[in-house]
């Protein structure tokens, strides 16, 4: 494994901008991977579970996934490089395709939720690329690195979704079992897309020194950009959790279903073309503040009405609200760390953003099947205005400061 110092900055960003485009291409291939399990996780627990309140334990075991990934993936990145990081998470997703699989065709609820824990394994990795995309990056590009990553999920929209169609009933009557077969097929072609980023092994001069993690956490602005991240992906997750089975509840097809999910993943990701300039011309914060207005409009839909459009148009609005706040909320967290600290912050970042959004996703199950879809939406509204509070005293205090 080569070694190379990794500098606070890199002229024309050559290295950064063609590992960029290699990560969106896995970020577009890892999101095929999230996009089956949120599509099909709660129907398919409905199916295999004893009861209807643990239908969307599925997608929660995903998320538990997330959070018990995040820090792996900082401790294998830091010891062996991000690409060792990088394999072993899309050699995660090819386990997750071919247990989901399996689950399916023995009819097994526990086997499908242990599959879904190691897709949650490959999403922790995954997510660990909008990061990597940064290393090295001067100051001025990494906002758009994060975000130029995220926008290969874009891809994950079209691709995910129509995997779906394609392949949900091929092996009749196992529905949605040569998806996840298809899935385990596309995480191999992952692995050999991420075989070629540039991500060595940090140099020891790179890993002596830095501040103990405890003193960083305690910033102020490490406390503002982790809260806006939990906010902003816990509400997103707990309303897209609950909608495909909540769309089944209200009578509306499968194909509507997953026409939802397709939306819903090209919104999350079509902004980041354009997110990354935003957040260089108004600042982070400004861009997480819309974010989580969006996301609070996103519910107002949601308990308007139970047709297909009001599902469409409240999963897309949500989607770009959660851009919006977690592209933000990430920028915000690489303003927190020097180099040599990046790999610990940012494992701890994402391991409070993904471990407090599996309290929620455990939630959604419940709060769906006892009080209903327009409970789950009036959820959305107390921890979005909580984050609002917090950002505007943090920008008085800024401006009085000033």
């Amino acid at each position: 494994m080569i070694t190379a110092a990794i500098t606070e900055d890199l002229p024309g960003d050559a290295r950064a901008r063609a590992n960029v485009r290699k990560l969106a291409v896995a970020q577009a291939l890892a999101g095929a991977n999230s996009a089956v399990i949120f599509a099909t996780g709660a129907v398919v627990g409905s199916m295999l579970a004893s009861s209807a309140s643990l239908a969307t334990v599925p997608i929660s075991t995903y998320v538990v996934g997330l959070a018990c990934g995040t820090l792996p993936v900082g401790l294998i990145s830091r010891a062996y490089g991000r690409r060792v990081a990088f394999l072993i998470g899309s050699g995660c997703g090819v386990i997750c395709g071919v247990l989901g699989a399996l689950a399916i065709l023995h009819a097994s609820f526990a086997l499908f939720c242990f599959a879904t824990f190691f897709g949650g394994l490959y999403g922790a990795v995954a997510h660990s690329y909008r990061f990597a995309a940064a290393d090295g990056a001067s100051a001025t590009y990494r906002p758009k690195a994060v975000a130029w990553v995220l926008a290969g999920g874009a891809l994950a929209g079209v691709l995910g979704p129509q995997l779906l169609q394609w392949t949900m009933d091929v092996w009749q009557p196992y529905l949605f079992a040569f998806s996840f077969s298809a899935q385990a097929v596309v995480a191999l072609i992952a692995m050999a897309v991420l075989a070629t980023v540039d991500a060595p092994k940090p140099a020891a001069v790179d890993l002596r020194g830095g501040r103990p993690l405890r003193d960083i956490v305690r910033q102020p602005r490490f406390i503002i950009a982790a809260a806006c991240g939990v906010v902003s992906y816990s509400m997103m997750n707990l309303v897209m959790t609950s909608a495909p089975l909540a769309m089944r509840m209200c009578g509306l097809s499968l194909s509507d279903s997953n026409v939802s999910i397709q939306w819903h993943v090209v919104a999350m990701y079509i902004p980041s073309f354009f997110t990354g300039s935003l957040i260089a011309r108004f600042g982070a914060l400004r861009i997480v503040v819309v974010g989580l207005m969006m996301e609070a409009a996103a519910a107002v839909i949601g308990l308007s009405g139970i047709t297909a459009a009001h599902f469409w148009g409240g999963l897309i609005v949500l989607s770009v609200g959660w851009n919006f706040g977690f592209v933000g909320a990430s920028a915000l967290v690489l303003a927190t760390h020097r180099p040599s600290e990046r790999n610990k912050v940012q494992a701890f970042n994402d391991f409070l953003v993904f471990g407090l959004m599996a309290l929620g996703s455990f939630s959604s199950g419940p709060l769906l099947a006892n009080y209903g879809w327009g409970t789950v939406n009036a959820m959305v509204f107390p921890p979005v205005i909580l984050c609002l509070a917090v950002l505007t005293l943090a920008g008085v205090t800024r401006r009085r400061a000033a």
